[in-house]
């Protein structure tokens, strides 16, 4: 089965080296309370819709085979049990404020998509992102087949993982992939669960064996006010570093952002993380200071 792509975004800057085309897969283990890409957590097709909009003409309601959508309080509703996503609502839709999110693409048309930046790869040091949801879910003999093609055609490879999946789907790409996007959201495993949804055991044995086989690895950590941006979860992250000797070419402190949050009303759910908010710049330069101190010299903010 063919992994679903949500996006193909040009030009990226904040997701690896250089300039970059960053290939978002749909689907992923866990549930971050602070989710800025919710249209990726479901491994299957959903219909998304800007309600916002939506005059409730009740034509999607007619079109649908599936009786999946209904007027529910002066709004269309969709059971997501019912729904298909089928893609026959979109097509029927008068306002054109349904989609599909969700797209399966050959791996030559997906390489051909992406080769048209090559470019601009080569003059900035960029390549291809893979990201999510978590690419290490996906089909891997799929993913193994793309970035084997990619970098037979000279484009580097960059994975952007939770590193929430068996190690051997990191073994398997490892000698194709220029660098590992790593992302640590806490070494307390209860704050872990509570706000990511699993536990975190794996995630960090995983970071230990692809530190171990000589991944190059950028450390990246979500900064949010009620969840780790303290000096006591810094400290921790730092100390397990060290205390497990990884090897990291560069730690990210990712300040946190609600840019998403939008998101949720197209998949007709509720954001959750109203009430994390983002570490001042102050705040921010603190943190980077105690990973520099600490010998991360390659530390930044952002990126």
């Amino acid at each position: 089965m063919k992994p679903l792509v949500t996006n193909i975004q040009k030009y990226s800057i904040h997701d690896g080296d250089g300039i970059r085309t960053s290939v978002f897969f749909k689907g992923c283990p866990l549930k971050c309370m602070w989710c800025h890409n919710p249209e990726t957590q479901n491994f299957n097709k959903q219909v998304l819709t800007n309600r916002e909009k939506c005059v409730v003409c009740r034509t999607c309601e007619k079109a649908c085979p599936n009786g999946a959508i209904r007027l529910e309080d002066g709004k269309m509703v969709t059971d997501r049990v019912l729904c298909e996503a089928c893609g026959t609502c979109t097509e029927y839709c008068l306002l054109n404020i349904r989609e599909i999110a969700g797209k399966e693409y050959e791996v030559k048309e997906l390489v051909k998509e992406l080769k048209k930046d090559l470019m601009f790869y080569e003059q900035s040091g960029g390549g291809v992102t893979l990201s999510g949801g978590e690419v290490m879910c996906m089909n891997m003999d799929y993913i193994e087949a793309l970035v084997k093609t990619l970098d037979h055609q000279g484009i580097t490879v960059t994975i952007d993982t939770c590193g929430y999946a068996p190690y051997e789907n990191f073994k398997r790409i490892l000698p194709y992939v220029n660098t590992f996007l790593y992302d640590i959201k806490a070494i307390d495993n209860e704050v872990h669960k509570r706000f990511v949804g699993v536990d975190n055991s794996l995630i960090l044995e995983n970071l230990e064996k692809l530190s171990e086989d000589q991944g190059r690895i950028y450390i990246r950590i979500p900064t949010i006010k009620g969840v780790n941006a303290d000096d006591m979860s810094m400290q921790a992250v730092i100390d397990w570093l060290k205390t497990h000797n990884i090897n990291v070419a560069q730690v990210n402190l990712l300040p946190y952002h609600n840019t998403g949050s939008s998101k949720y009303g197209r998949l007709e759910t509720e954001y959750e993380g109203q009430f994390l908010s983002t570490p001042d710049k102050e705040e921010m330069q603190h943190f980077m200071e105690m990973f520099q101190k600490a010998g991360f010299n390659n530390t930044k903010i952002g990126g």
